[in-house]
C-alpha cells in the first residue's frame, strides 16, 4: 500500500470542490485535493520515487509499486507559461517523499487570476482503491491524504 502525503500545507477540500470538471469530475482520477497556505512555498513529492512528468505547474512522481501520483499545483496555471514557478528537480530524478520538487507562490497565483488549489491524484486508478482520503479540514505538509492499495 501506498500513502499519498500532502505536498503543500493549507485545506484540504476534496476533489469535487475543485474548480476545473476535469478534476472535480474524478477524469483524471481519484484523490482529494488541498487550498494552500498562502505565501512563497515549497511543494514537495508527496511519494518517494521517479520523476516521469515535470511542468512549473504539476508533477508525476511514480513510486516503487508503479503507483503514478499527480500534483497540480494550481488550476489553470499552464497558462502561465511558468511564471512565479522555479524546478528544484529533473525529470528522470529519483526524489524521497517531503523532499522539494518546485517553488512557488499562491498568492501570486491568485494575482494572475488564477486558483492556487492544489490536486493531488493517483494516475490510473479506481475510486475503491483509495482508502482514508481526506477531504476537509487542516493538513501540513507530509500529512496523509489518501492511502492506495
Amino acid at each position: 500500500m501506498t500513502s499519498v502525503t500532502s505536498p503543500v500545507a493549507g485545506r484540504a477540500i476534496g476533489l469535487t470542490a475543485v474548480p476545473d470538471p476535469v478534476f472535480s469530475g474524478a477524469m483524471v482520477g481519484p484523490g482529494t485535493a488541498v487550498d494552500p497556505e498562502r505565501g512563497p512555498a515549497e511543494a514537495v513529492s508527496p511519494v518517494s520515487g521517479v520523476i516521469v512528468s515535470l511542468h512549473p505547474h504539476a508533477f508525476v512522481v511514480v513510486d516503487d509499486e508503479g503507483h503514478g501520483v499527480l500534483t497540480h499545483l494550481g488550476i489553470d496555471t499552464v497558462q502561465l507559461n511558468g511564471q512565479g514557478f522555479e524546478l528544484l528537480v529533473h525529470k528522470g530524478d529519483t526524489v524521497q517523499r517531503g523532499q522539494a520538487v518546485v517553488r512557488w507562490n499562491p498568492t501570486e497565483v491568485e494575482e494572475a487570476g488564477k486558483s492556487p488549489i492544489c490536486p493531488v491524484v493517483a494516475l490510473e486508478a479506481t475510486g475503491d482503491a483509495l482508502s482514508s482520503v481526506v477531504e476537509s479540514g487542516d493538513v501540513k505538509v507530509g500529512d496523509t491524504l489518501f492511502d492506495w492499495r
